[in-house]
């Protein structure tokens, strides 16, 4: 008897753990609970209730919300550890307890805003630019940058996820550049979804991005930023930096040197730049 009880006390917490985070990832994507549970095809109420734990998932629920979070089912049961990023700050370091930490060092962060803020002043404007494709341009601009230069521009991290490379440390930079009115973000729908856009408040730091790198990111805007969410993904897909990584891994740089025609910006003939 006693053993029945452990088994129901663990199975109360799992469902109470899984309510939790079904609840942050909505309300994280600014998502109300009636847009939601009309997106996994149940009633307001169910919803609620799976939030509170008071009822079970099925599996082609987690399946829908794994598709509309752009996360694992694994990660959405806690099978999986998301891996954590901090934003390096004067005289604080990362724990050497803490193993799935990557800290963001500050001049990579500087660089990250100053592009941010340059891609949403040239294209932010537009009604298909929301944080999806925002995603695929940042990694487009960085790894091509890498192949071509064989050094980083942002130096972000990027993981691998259902619908193409994620970066990681986005959402925290963003939520500081939130708090200092650098950026905002609007509510916004595009092709009937909602959509996270993010308006620029204020021109990017020109004397923080050399000419060469700002001539590349313009060639990645000219090339994809009038392309919606989906055609995006469906690009980065066929990408080998992405191919040749595992679900959920860290996407690594120097495959970029084993790109196809489709995707190489390596001109062997062009080594000089500012």
């Amino acid at each position: 008897m006693l053993y029945c009880t452990r088994v129901e006390d663990r199975v109360e917490k799992f469902y109470k753990s899984l309510g939790r985070k079904i609840k942050m990832m909505r309300e994280e994507n600014d998502m109300s609970q009636e847009e939601l549970a009309k997106r996994i095809n149940i009633s307001r109420s169910a919803l609620a209730q799976l939030e509170m734990g008071k009822r079970k998932v099925c599996a082609n629920e987690l399946r829908m919300l794994s598709e509309i979070f752009f996360t694992s089912t694994d990660i959405i049961l806690d099978l999986a550890r998301e891996t954590q990023v901090i934003l390096q700050k004067e005289e604080k370091h990362q724990k050497s307890n803490e193993p799935e930490i990557r800290e963001i060092p500050i001049q990579n962060v500087a660089k990250f805003k100053e592009v941010l803020l340059y891609i949403l002043n040239q294209v932010g404007s537009k009604e298909n630019v929301g944080q999806t494709v925002i995603y695929k341009l940042l990694y487009f601009a960085d790894f091509n940058f890498f192949e071509k230069y064989e050094e980083q521009l942002i130096g972000a991290i990027y993981q691998k996820n259902k619908y193409g490379p994620t970066p990681i440390e986005f959402k925290k930079i963003v939520d500081m550049m939130e708090e200092q009115k650098e950026i905002v973000k609007l509510p916004s729908k595009y092709a009937k979804y909602n959509q996270k856009k993010y308006l620029a408040l204020r021109k990017p730091n020109l004397r923080k991005l050399m000419a060469h790198e700002i001539k590349l990111i313009d060639e990645v805007l000219d090339k994809y930023s009038d392309m919606n969410a989906k055609q995006l993904s469906e690009i980065s897909h066929r990408d080998v930096p992405w191919l040749t990584t595992e679900d959920e891994e860290v996407i690594e740089y120097e495959k970029v040197f084993y790109r196809t025609p489709e995707f190489s910006v390596r001109d062997d003939s062009d080594d000089e730049h500012i």
